[in-house]
């Protein structure tokens, strides 16, 4: 054999002396001491060690390592390990690509724990916050302008310049939320929410009994999302009784107009220096609509042609009501600042937000104390009893849900047939709050005679 005519014992001084031919792409140095072992020399210089032995019929070559790398006697020890896999029927390629294989797999499985314990802390370190908002961002397609806004207010942070006229430097309270928000998500128990309600309850019950509702809501959403389901206590921490207790019950409401009251009510509303806001509290109660709905009324919803006003609706999704003479007159004085009707330019989203202030100094002003927006939906359902208009005209008008077999299966009333009805109720209104009002005026050319 060729390698029996170039085999030596290897030795530092052979080693170093050893090169490969130039007209040759390798050469081999075999070793006496240790028949499997070799050095190998390329052109270039390189010098390593080989191991070479025949398995069932076939040679392997299993490269060692460089000279600089292996001393001989290691380089002779390798070898002969190598032949001991050999003379048992093993490849050593294949243990080694065993090996290789369960160090890749070991430093894969590492690699994985590592980042599955990273994603543990960071789901840990989540705040009901950072929740909430991927939480609004989900749901959002769903929901309403007035849902979607209840939201980010019961949530918000305050200490912001409050932006009212006449407010000064007054600034913004932080919603009922704004004290969970900060939490870790996993630490929203029942007792922190317990101890949340019974503070929130003693100085804002109505506003916090939402702020609770849209909690609970909330961490069932969180419950059937797997990567926050684990960071919660299987029950919903915040139904429990103590909860609900410390929150109180909503009280039924009984704020209304009285006939002989209209007469002030809209002396004051129309003094409001905000034409806006004076529009919108007046077709509140002219139309008898939640003040959500009236407030997030687009002029897209207008149709003065067909005389027909479009209203997003909680209970059907939307309705159509008539479009009332004086209320047309009303929105015809309006600016168009942008597709919002009751628009403002202080308002971050460019809609008037619920202007609960402008309407209690009116009442204030009127005397009429204690009336609230939603109180203008109860007088105009009120009101329409003095002229005995069919329940389920009032109730489709206002977009209350059919309460009769009836009224839900076999009456239809078309627009047409609403507005027989609805301009009679604010012709009546008008009349008793001495308004006149001439359909032929310019837009604003009202007044209020006293009677």
């Amino acid at each position: 054999m060729k390698q029996q005519l170039n085999r030596v014992r290897l030795t530092a001084g052979r080693v170093t002396d050893f090169a490969c031919p130039a007209d040759k792409a390798q050469a081999f140095l075999w070793d006496t001491d240790t028949p499997t072992l070799a050095l190998r020399a390329t052109p270039s210089g390189r010098k390593t060690y080989v191991f070479e032995a025949r398995l069932n019929g076939s040679t392997i070559r299993v490269n060692i390592g460089t000279v600089a790398d292996w001393p001989i006697e290691k380089a002779r020890n390798r070898a002969q390990a190598l032949k001991m896999l050999i003379d048992a029927g093993t490849d050593p390629r294949e243990l080694e690509r065993q090996q290789q294989e369960a160090k890749d797999q070991a430093i894969a499985a590492a690699a994985a724990e590592q980042a599955h314990q990273a994603q543990q802390q960071a789901a840990q370190a989540l705040t009901v916050g950072e929740v909430w908002q991927a939480y609004i961002e989900e749901r959002r397609p769903h929901w309403g302008d007035l849902h979607y806004r209840d939201h980010i207010d019961k949530a918000k942070a305050g200490g912001l310049p409050s932006g009212r006229r006449g407010g000064g430097k007054q600034l913004t309270k932080p919603g009922p939320l704004a004290a969970l928000m900060p939490l870790a998500l996993k630490d929203l128990d029942q007792p922190t929410i317990e101890a949340w309600a019974a503070n929130e309850g003693k100085t804002r019950a109505s506003s916090a009994r939402l702020a609770w509702r849209l909690l609970t809501v909330f961490l069932t959403w969180c419950s059937e999302q797997p990567q926050y389901a684990a960071l919660l206590p299987a029950k919903n921490p915040a139904k429990t009784t103590k909860t609900r207790e410390a929150l109180g019950k909503a009280r039924t409401k009984s704020d209304v107009l009285q006939r002989e009251q209209l007469a002030a009510w809209f002396t004051a509303v129309q003094q409001i220096q905000n034409p806006v806001i004076a529009a919108c509290l007046q077709m509140m109660l002219l139309t008898g609509a939640r003040p959500g709905e009236v407030l997030s009324l687009r002029w897209e919803d207008i149709n003065t042609q067909w005389k027909g006003i479009q209203i997003k609706d909680k209970v059907e999704g939307t309705r159509e009501i008539p479009a009332t003479p004086f209320v047309l007159h009303l929105l015809a004085a309006l600016p168009r600042r942008n597709e919002w009707v009751f628009a403002s330019n202080t308002s971050a989203s460019g809609c008037l937000t619920e202007p609960n202030n402008p309407h209690t100094r009116a009442c204030k002003a009127a005397g009429l104390a204690g009336l609230t927006l939603h109180g203008l939906r109860r007088s105009f359902a009120s009101l329409t009893e003095w002229l005995e208009i069919p329940a389920g005209v009032t109730a489709q008008i206002q977009g209350h849900k059919p309460s009769a077999t009836a009224e839900k299966h076999y009456k239809v009333r078309p627009l047409e047939l609403l507005r027989v009805h609805h301009e009679r109720i604010e012709a009546w209104i008008l009349q008793q709050a001495g308004v006149t009002f001439d359909a032929s005026a310019e837009p604003g050319k009202l007044r209020v005679v006293a009677g």
